[in-house]
């Protein structure tokens, strides 16, 4: 039975870009891992292994560190829509450009006390040290005519020591949960969003403060919401991104539950759960894995619903 070529694309996975821009003796730096996929008039290049309509993925590499000195880094976003617009208008095979973005967040270090002893300690404006909460991810897609931006975060450790409950769920013969009226709801947050711009003609979103809107949104519903599920949280974050930013249509989260067990410590003659705290075990697997997408109203979801590469 003959075969057909299905859905295709190639171009230069993670490619490391670190951006300095020197402001005088104060410098800025921009950090980002993009991926470049690139799809169109390829089928030759498979069936008969002409590289007729092949932009070598060595060039997209090339267009990466070329665009990040010409046009700048201004945000994660608008760098993806720069490239992208590039491999599609300026390569005729090329009909549709995805660029993925990894963003890795640096703050700079502070200088000592006034007074200090060190030497330059009033002019360190150069020094900086990685923000370990959470990695910035973006998608950019374009195929000629409209945009697709998808944004989010992931591997952001959030934890409430106090207003969650666990209880009222099914039972049947397997199950030893015991029923918890005080927890620790502990979580890694992944979440993408979608934006609703997706034409040239409208204007384009303020990218990073909209992430920052959207990620303290999201941190002060986590905070806020007294949860009776980890299911009713996600909604709640969901929930208040869209009804706070009116650029963003669709956002997919997935939560892993993890669990914070109550250590045995009757052995030793200690009661572990006192009004003054309790011990707990931190356990990374198994765990729980909750996800789902919150959808403004009379839209359509477009997030795929397993982000693992995404």
């Amino acid at each position: 039975m003959p075969t057909i070529l299905g859905q295709n694309q190639y171009g230069k996975a993670e490619n490391r870009v670190v951006k300095i821009v020197r402001d005088g003796d104060t410098h800025h730096i921009k950090d980002l891992n993009v991926s470049v996929a690139l799809s169109g008039d390829m089928e030759e290049v498979h069936y008969s292994g002409s590289n007729a309509n092949v932009l070598p993925t060595d060039t997209t590499k090339n267009t990466v560190y070329a665009f990040a000195k010409e046009h700048g880094i201004e945000s994660a976003e608008q760098f993806g829509i720069h490239l992208a617009r590039h491999f599609v208008t300026s390569q005729e095979p090329i009909h549709r450009a995805r660029i993925r973005i990894e963003e890795y967040a640096w703050e700079r270090i502070a200088a000592p006390d006034a007074g200090s002893e060190a030497v330059g300690a009033e002019e360190i404006k150069h020094s900086f040290v990685r923000k370990g909460q959470e990695t910035r991810v973006s998608q950019i897609t374009f195929d000629g005519e409209k945009w697709e931006i998808i944004s989010g975060l992931k591997d952001l450790t959030v934890l409430n020591s106090t207003n969650s409950e666990f209880w009222g769920y099914v039972k049947d013969k397997y199950t030893t949960l015991r029923e918890a009226y005080d927890r620790i709801l502990a979580t890694d947050v992944s979440a993408r969003w979608r934006y609703n711009w997706t034409d040239d003609t409208a204007p384009m979103p303020d990218w990073d403060n909209s992430y920052e809107q959207a990620r303290g949104h999201l941190l002060h519903a986590f905070a806020q919401t007294y949860s009776l599920s980890l299911q009713q949280t996600l909604y709640q974050m969901g929930s208040r991104i869209i009804d706070s930013r009116g650029e963003i249509d669709e956002i997919r989260f997935s939560l892993p539950n993890n669990h914070h067990f109550l250590v045995d410590l009757e052995p030793f003659d200690l009661k572990n759960e006192t009004p003054d705290g309790a011990v707990y075990l931190a356990a990374d697997r198994p765990y729980g894995l909750i996800e789902a997408t919150v959808l403004r109203d009379g839209v359509e979801p477009r997030i795929p619903l397993d982000m693992t590469n995404l």
